[in-house]
């Protein structure tokens, strides 16, 4: 059966006939091979074309488990696109995420069923069990994907939208090849590697934990969401399936830090530690490469709508508490312009907005034309090219020395006291700050008044005693507040909104 060009089950016919027994994905109470893969999809694919489900998305809501990837292959095997839904988030999280992408199936599990009356289903739900059963039809799956071609789309994956609706990033397969590619070359994965994977497999940061072994060969571990609570529990279990590479959120990399995990055991086997999500806290980074001093740590940037990122950086040296990592250079085939807000290149140390080009972009958001020709929008510094570029809505700048630096976000740009401040700046010299965990700046517009939300066991005093000696006057925050915890949106993110209830 032949697929067209970027198709991914072209990568996963190939992988399943070179490393057939091989174990693809265990979530450390089962495993599936590659060629187990292979079938289990074509059964599942099988199943939806029996029952006319073609070329529309296909809502999958199963439990954390080797079968979730290989339910979303099968939805693709049946030229659909996949929507994953979390069962763990609210329901009416749930429901909103249902509301836009409108779908007419649902899978479900044994392990999400007792959900499906909670949650409103419009559609028809099949069971994955069930699914399984069929006996596999290759007619009906060589047909399936006639006249498609690569930029046909292959998921949709929910963010957070600034109205509170989810948005639904549609990516194509061709746009999923680039990036996969480019990652595999910068993390230098081969068939001996082990990925444990931390991410939740709705999201987008997940996508590396299950298409990279296509590519490349190598096996995933779908680690137990329980293990992060207990870090030491973590490092053991990591050892014992010999994982040698994490493609890890920061805020799980700085956890791991932050609970003193390496007083107690370190992880054996790892070479190659890749995080990404929020800016890290260099105290927590150090922590890391002292403790594992052989280990490549690499910062990456990027938004879902570019496919999970499009920059990356390996730190070279242990860092110090005030080291600012860069977001360093685009990855192959990706494109990086700073624009200013009159459409020309930003000149090297001067701010501009982080736009990205090339075909690692998403096709849009699914349903939702005025915010696709919003955010994807003709390249102003060459109109004429057809180009179509992503604005992130991040602020960037070209520092001396080549790499691309992050600013944080330009609807969060401060005017107090007649400068312009970058929250971004507050929170890297709080960061600096021994006790603090974690923290946020905000602007009261109303009453002028700057704060700082913080983490951690500082003291208000410790901190602006910092700032007072280490920044100019109008950037020492007005006012400081404690928390036990960030508030987070579902996409992880810090819930400003939240935050607001404490303005005076």
């Amino acid at each position: 059966m032949g697929y067209p060009q970027y198709c991914v089950l072209e990568r996963l016919k190939a992988s399943a006939l070179k490393y057939p027994d091989k174990v693809l994905y265990n979530d450390t109470a089962e495993t599936v091979t590659f060629r187990q893969a292979d079938e289990l999809s074509d059964r599942i694919g099988s199943f939806l074309l029996s029952k006319g489900v073609t070329k529309r998305p296909v809502v999958v809501m199963t439990g954390r488990s080797v079968l979730t990837p290989v339910c979303f292959f099968g939805a693709v095997k049946a030229a659909c696109f996949y929507a994953p839904l979390d069962h763990t988030v609210p329901t009416a999280r749930m429901e909103q995420v249902l509301s836009v992408i409108d779908a007419d199936v649902l899978i479900a599990d044994k392990s999400t069923e007792g959900l499906l009356p909670k949650i409103g289903i419009k559609g028809t739900v099949y069971m994955l069990e069930d699914m399984l059963g069929q006996e596999p039809d290759q007619s009906l799956l060589e047909n399936a994907w006639n006249g498609l071609s690569g930029d046909h789309p292959l998921y949709v994956i929910f963010t957070s939208g600034s109205s509170g609706k989810p948005k639904g990033v549609v990516t194509s397969h061709r746009a999923l090849d680039c990036y996969i590619s480019a990652v595999a070359k910068v993390l230098r994965l081969d068939g001996t590697d082990i990925l444990g994977n931390q991410s939740p497999l709705d999201y987008i940061a997940a996508i590396r934990d299950i298409y990279l072994p296509l590519w490349t060969g190598c096996g995933t571990v779908i680690l137990p969401k329980s293990s992060f609570a207990i870090p030491t529990e973590l490092f053991k279990l990591l050892n014992s399936y010999a994982v040698t590479v994490l493609c890890w959120s920061v805020s799980g990399v700085e956890l791991c830090a932050k609970l003193n995990a390496f007083a107690f055991g370190k992880p054996q086997y790892l070479r190659t530690v890749i995080f990404s999500g929020s800016v890290i806290n260099s105290r927590y980074l150090r922590a890391w490469q002292d403790a594992l001093p052989g280990v490549r740590f690499i910062n990456q940037y990027g938004p879902t709508e570019a496919t999970a990122s499009c920059t990356y950086y390996e730190v070279p040296a242990p860092v110090e508490a005030d080291t600012v990592l860069p977001i360093g250079r685009p990855y192959e085939n990706y494109r990086i312009y700073l624009i200013r807000k009159d459409g020309t290149m930003a000149p090297e140390g001067e701010l501009g907005e982080i736009c990205v080009g090339g075909p690692g972009l998403a096709l849009g958001y699914f349903g939702a034309p005025e915010l696709t020709e919003k955010s994807f929008v003709p390249n102003p510094l060459d109109p004429s090219s057809g180009e179509l570029i992503y604005r992130t809505g991040d602020l960037g700048s070209m520092g001396p020395d080549g790499l691309l630096y992050f600013h944080g976000r330009k609807d969060r740009q401060i005017k107090h006291m007649g400068h312009r401040i970058e929250p971004d700046e507050i929170e890297s010299a709080a960061k600096a700050v021994e006790g603090v965990d974690s923290a946020y700046a905000m602007y009261d517009r109303e009453k002028e008044l700057l704060y700082l939300f913080y983490t951690g066991s500082a003291s208000s005093k410790d901190i602006v005693l910092y700032f007072r000696a280490n920044m100019p006057a109008f950037m020492v925050p007005r006012r400081l507040v404690q928390l036990e915890a960030m508030p987070k949106l579902p996409n992880g993110k810090i819930d400003a909104n939240s935050l607001k209830q404490h303005f005076i």
